[in-house]
This record gives C-alpha cells, structure tokens and sequence, in this order.
C-alpha cells in the first residue's frame, strides 16, 4: 500500500529536502548542475508530475529543482497564502534560499499561473517562461467573463467553492477521484497507470493537502470583484518581457486553446506550441514534451 509518506518521498536519480522561504518550508526534488530551472506542478499533483523530465532535463546541462507548492506534498500547509501574488513569492524565495538569482521557470495549470505572475511581478528572478496548459491571469479572466466554453472547460472550479464537499469528494474511497480526475481531463489517459494512480491519490491524501489545495480556486473566484482581485490583476497588467513557450493540448477540455491567446501580454520573445494531448501533455507524453522543450530552453535559458 502507498502512503502519504512514501507517495511524497518517491526515489529516483535526484535528491529530497527542504529549502526555508517566504516564512514557509517547502518541499523540493533536486537534481543536475547549471542554469536552474523550476518546475511548478497544478492541481491536484505534486512535485512527482515532473518525474519524467527531471532526469533528461539535468542530463541536458539544468540545475532541475520539482517543488511541492504550499499546500501540496511535502510542504508547509499553512491556513492562508494561496492567492496568486503569495505561491509567487513563495516560489522567488524557493530561488532564491537555493542561492540562485535567476531560474528558467515551467510551470503547469495551476503552477502556469504563478509562472505567469512571477514574471509579471518579480522578472529579475525570472530568465525565461514556460507555460503549459495554462493562461496568463487576466486573459483567462476575460475569457471566463465572456465565453461560455471556457466556463465549462473549468467548470470544476465552481463545484469546489462548496464548503466541506469538495475536500471530502476528493479523500473518499481512498482518493479514487483524485485518479478520475486525472483521467477526465486527460485525452490519452494511458498514463494514469495503476502506480500512478495509487501515487497521486496517496499524496493527496496528507491531510491538509485536500482543503489547502482547493484554496487556491476559491480565492480565484472570491476575488473576481474584491479590492484584492483587482489590486493583483493591476499588478500584472504591463507585458511580460522574458521569453515565452506556451504550450497546449491540442484536446484539453479544461484551457481551450482557441479561446487563449497569451501573446499580447508577452513583450518579449514569444513562442506558441500545441500537443495532440488533454490537459496534461507533460504527463501524456513526456518525450514528445522534452523534444519540444530542451531547444527551447537552449536557445533561452543557456545551458
């Protein structure tokens, strides 16, 4: 049986610990030598999402660093600090506190969104962005407001605003609708083996990951209207300058492609690539996302 523990502690070619930053400790994988890059999963995994490409991308010449996001994993679950604006200082500091003044930043649903805001925010501590099934903030903001296919593409979002149910829907039965999920939203979900189910459902499982993980999507939606929501969206109103890859599932059910167009908040170099995957293209097929992203990261983030 896998446990919380064991699911968080998976070995491998890299390294576990615990980096202090932000006021938080965080969970982080580590592995390789060179330019740094940061790998930010989304919901509902953890750092383990990245476990195909940790290997080829520090036998490629990266400092490769997987971290547990507040709330998620092995990290610190404090009771607040899941805006946009706090999970990206989280993440700066997590640079930072490894004694890096720049990292090439991947970052996946949820984990694109503070990609996106770390750019917006912080770009000195940022070389380089890479997006994947995600959108920059304010553009999927307008393109919730106003298209009724991109709302129930994340119509998920406003079943977990519910208090209490969301947190049990995703620990019952040992977790068994963390693996659907995963399969839903997938357009290939080959990859939701049985090891990984049983990891993704386990690691979830580490109370408080199932009401910390959500918080997240219920500020998201609560602050559509509130001072604080509007303060952040302010905050990233100019372009981003650093380099840009954003990558899509050409299948995703959740972050319609047709209806996200990030370019215009992109003042620097920006590069737009679809996968025939669903919303996880890293997970349905690793090799074709690692053949798409090192020359990339060659010509962006040196190595």
């Amino acid at each position: 049986m896998i446990t919380p523990d064991s699911a968080i502690a998976r070995t491998g070619p890299w390294t576990h610990h615990n980096v202090s930053a932000n006021g938080a400790r965080f969970h982080v994988v580590e592995m390789g030598a060179g330019p740094a890059v940061l790998l930010l999963h989304g919901f509902p995994s953890f750092w383990w999402t990245w476990r195909e490409l940790i290997a080829p991308l520090a036998g490629a010449g990266y400092r490769v660093v997987a971290m547990d996001l507040r709330g998620y994993g092995g990290s610190d679950h404090p009771p607040q600090g899941y805006d946009p604006t706090t999970l990206a200082r989280d993440c700066v500091s997590v640079i930072r506190s490894l004694g890096e003044v720049k990292a090439s930043v991947v970052g996946h649903g949820v984990g694109s969104i503070i990609g996106w805001t770390i750019a917006a925010q912080s770009p000195d501590a940022v070389k380089s962005l890479v997006s994947v099934a995600g959108a920059h903030p304010r553009i999927l903001r307008n393109s919730l407001l106003r298209n009724n296919a991109q709302r129930s593409g994340l119509s998920y979002i406003t079943r977990l605003q519910l208090p209490f149910i969301p947190e049990r829907y995703y620990t019952k039965n040992g977790g068994q609708n963390i693996g659907d999920f995963l399969e839903k939203y997938s357009h290939d979900p080959s990859w939701v083996t049985p090891e990984v189910r049983g990891v993704m459902q386990a690691a979830y499982q580490n109370w408080p990951t199932a009401h910390t993980a959500i918080e997240f999507h219920r500020w998201a939606i609560r602050s559509l209207y509130r001072a604080d929501g509007r303060r952040f969206q302010d905050s990233i109103e100019q372009p981003v300058s650093v380099p840009v890859l954003d990558i899509f599932g050409e299948h995703d059910p959740m972050i319609i492609h047709d209806l996200v167009e990030n370019q215009p908040m992109v003042s620097g170099s920006y590069t737009r690539a679809i996968m025939p995957t669903g919303h996880f293209p890293h997970e349905e097929n690793p090799r074709a996302f690692t053949e798409l992203l090192l020359p990339w990261l060659r010509q962006y983030a040196g190595a």
